[in-house]
């Protein structure tokens, strides 16, 4: 076992982590990072001799060796595939992040983007030569404001927080067009992290606004909050509690007759795409994860696509570049002058081919009726999980959810078991865990999306082990157990507090770190 390996190694001992001589267990491989293999002269490929030339790097030249290690080919492969083995994927299994939407991503849409002409296409290429892709991401932003009910889009935000983004500066621009001067913007409490750093991004002071006991906006509180400073509102629709916000036309009106903008975050369209428009509940401005509702790769840290739709009122200020349509075909606004008021340029070019491809993929074979039927399936998947655990778990609030199931750790008190235990016992039944200690509002969240994808009988099982896990925690005297998992994981559970105040960030090898000692 690797030094890294040791540092990683169980709280507990490594001992008990490792009890095979190699560190392997079955078929779960132990494999040492790849700087701690290998040998200086062996190679994988062969590569001339590289001509000696003068060096015009000054003082900064490198002193001793790079440090590369020496692999061979199948060392190279060996490696990779075995990492690639230790990572949870929704190809492996139910992903039941809340707030996440980690849904199937159907092959179609991975065959079509891999199309030639689609997956070659360059953004600098002359636009004669690439009409058929700018008439592919016109059909997509034409079916995005449909779906939306909003009469324009902006397709260049590369992620859902760059479409935040997009949407701010929008009615940051309408609002300096009209020459007023407006300073704060209201953010529910259980709103994603995204939406009050956006708003700060952008200028604004932050005003919280309070949920009330149905886990929605409190109505109230947030008439108390208005004013002619008030630049807009930033709402999740469905709301972070996976619940459908029952105000939300009200609160729409009442941003409006204030001068006030509707920002709504479209993480959970998801749940209503299809069934609801959001510009007929007086929206003014929403990004679409394209990753969340319509099934393209989600993490990895991209490439994303954030689409933003605006409402009549702020359609003038949508950012360069964009796709037109005129008599001679596609053509691309690239001018910050021929965009009448936009607020200028967001990104160097217009958009994620890869993601728009797969996009229109799903919907043109989802059509209108299966879109429809996304979000029902959705919705009802998260219901059925809350039917039949509310009498194990906790729900945090009364009545059905929308697409996500949200409780609280009610149902673990007095155990000695906490949301992070409960999850990581999971972990030794095959699961990712869920969402957890998200939204805020909810003491000890544990939030579930089990999206439209999966079959009940991936559900069920899912809801036995979690009822199996809720009875063995109120038994009483399962707090250590429950504190040793994960058992069967390439890694225990790592000392979090030491983790985040000593963070190991770097590699050393073996003699420069005894060196240093000495």
């Amino acid at each position: 076992m690797s030094d890294w390996s040791k540092a990683l190694s169980s709280f507990e001992g490594a001992a008990e982590n490792m009890p095979t001589m190699t560190g392997n267990l079955g078929l779960q491989l132990e494999e040492p990072l790849i700087f701690e293999q290998g040998e200086d002269g062996r190679t994988g490929v062969d590569l001339p001799d590289v001509p000696k030339v003068g060096s015009k790097l000054g003082g900064l030249a490198r002193k001793g060796a790079i440090g590369l290690p020496g692999l061979s080919e199948p060392q190279v492969v060996r490696h990779y595939t075995r990492l690639s083995q230790k990572n949870y994927a929704i190809d492996a299994g139910l992903y039941p992040l809340g707030s996440c939407t980690m849904k199937h991503n159907p092959r179609l849409n991975e065959k079509m983007a891999r199309l030639p002409g689609f997956s070659d296409v360059h953004p600098l290429q002359p636009v004669s030569t690439v009409q058929g892709a700018l008439e592919l991401i016109d059909t997509l932003a034409h079916w995005l404001k449909t779906l939306t009910g909003m009469p324009a889009v902006a397709m260049s935000p590369a992620a859902g927080a760059h479409g935040e983004l997009c949407g701010m500066m929008a009615i940051r621009a309408a609002i300096e067009a009209k020459g007023e001067r407006r300073t704060r913007v209201l953010v529910p409490e259980s709103a994603h992290g995204t939406n009050p750093a956006t708003a700060a991004a952008c200028g604004y002071t932050v005003d919280p606004i309070p949920a009330n006991e149905r886990g929605r906006v409190d109505i109230e509180a947030f008439k108390a909050k208005l004013g002619p400073d008030v630049a807009a509102v930033m709402i999740t629709n469905p709301n972070t509690c996976g619940l459908f916000e029952s105000e939300i036309i009200e609160i729409a009106e009442l941003i409006h007759s204030v001068g006030g903008y509707f920002y709504c975050d479209g993480a959970n369209f998801n749940a209503i795409v299809g069934r609801v428009r959001p510009g007929d509940l007086g929206v003014d401005a929403m990004h679409i994860n394209l990753h969340k509702t319509f099934s393209t790769p989600h993490g990895g840290g991209g490439p994303g696509a954030g689409p933003v739709v605006l409402s009549e009122a702020l359609a003038k200020f949508v950012p360069v570049p964009y796709v037109v349509h005129g008599k001679d075909g596609y053509s691309v606004v690239e001018s910050e002058g021929a965009a009448e008021d936009g607020f200028g340029r967001l990104k160097a070019f217009h958009g994620q081919m890869g993601m728009f491809v797969r996009a229109l993929t799903y919907m043109m074979s989802h059509g209108a009726d299966g879109l429809r039927q996304v979000a029902n399936d959705a919705v009802l998947n998260a219901n059925y999980i809350l039917a039949c655990l509310k009498d194990e778990m906790s729900p945090a609030f009364d009545g059905p959810c929308m697409h996500e199931a949200l409780f609280d750790d009610t149902f673990l008190k007095g155990t000695g078991v906490t949301t992070l235990d409960f999850a990581k016992a999971m972990i030794d039944e095959g699961y990712h865990p869920m969402t957890m200690y998200f939204p805020l509002v909810v003491h000890g969240a544990l939030l579930i999306e089990p999206t439209e994808t999966e079959s009940k009988e991936a559900i069920d099982q899912f809801i036995a082990v979690l009822a199996g896990l809720a009875k063995k925690a109120k038994q009483g005297d399962q707090a250590d157990w429950f504190k040793a998992a994960p058992r069967f994981t390439p890694r225990r559970r790592l000392d979090e507090t030491a983790a985040a105040r000593k963070p190991v960030l770097r590699w050393t090898p073996q003699e420069q770190s005894k060196d240093a000692a000495d």
